[in-house]
Parts: C-alpha cells; structure tokens; sequence
C-alpha cells in the first residue's frame, strides 16, 4: 500500500503539481483539500501518513475564524492523536530565517519552498519524513 499524503492547498496550479509529482511521480496516494475540518479528521482516523500544508490560505476556516497553515498544524501537533502525523509545511513566502520561525512557530516536521524546482527533492524529502521515528507512537487505528 503507498502511503496517503494528505496536500492542504487553496490554490489549484499548486495543488495539481503536488498531485503531479507526489502522485504520478512517486506513486503515493494523494488527496488535495484546504478545510481544515477535513484535515483534522482525517489525521485522527489515521487515513493519513504525512500532510502538505501549505502556509498561506486564504478561504479557510476554523470554527468560524480564518486560519492559515500554521494554526492548522498547530491544531495537529498539539493533539495527541494527531501529533504523529508529519507536517510538511509548503510557502511560496519564505525569506532568510523564515524556515525556522514557521518551524517553531507551527511544530511542523520540515519546510519547502514553492515552487518546487526539483521534484526529486521533494520526493526525498517526503520518503525521509514518512520513515519510522523511534519517538512516534502510530495512530490508533493502525
């Protein structure tokens, strides 16, 4: 079974890309959406293994209030039953420093930056964050 990857994207040019190279390219099972409601499910019931978030949402909810990516996996690593899932955190918006902040700000696994300029790299880059961690205690479920 390929691993579920689970992209949060508000815009579609993006969200095909990473369907184009997660997909296509790597084989994973990919689903694209920008409610966090679905999200946040989907990780509880373990029908994910890793999420593309992207940072800059603009058409999503939280109980009424807008959020971005960052209160989104913020959601999903302060959760013990979600906190396992990886969090791959994607911005077209990044300057010097920013990877750290948006890290330690958010609990995310990693970063990327868009655009993807090298698909190879992202795949690598999810393969390593889906690796078993010592640390992590799978969802139940599983």
């Amino acid at each position: 079974m390929s691993a579920r990857i689970l992209v949060v994207e508000d815009d579609p040019m993006n969200a095909k890309l990473f369907e184009m190279i997660l997909g296509r390219k790597a084989g994973f099972d990919v689903s694209v959406t920008e409610d966090p409601a679905v999200v946040v499910e989907a990780a509880r019931r373990g029908e994910v293994d890793l999420i593309v978030m992207d940072i800059s949402l603009s058409n999503s909810t939280w109980h009424g209030q807008p959020v971005d990516g960052l209160a989104i996996t913020r959601l999903l690593k302060q959760d013990a039953a979600t906190r396992v899932v990886p969090v791959l955190l994607a911005t077209a918006h990044a300057m010097k420093g920013s990877k750290e902040k948006f890290l330690a700000d958010s609990g995310a696994d990693d970063y990327v930056s868009k655009p993807i300029v090298n698909s190879d790299d992202l795949i690598v880059l999810v393969r390593t964050l889906l690796r078993p961690r010592s640390h992590a205690l799978p969802p139940a479920g599983r």
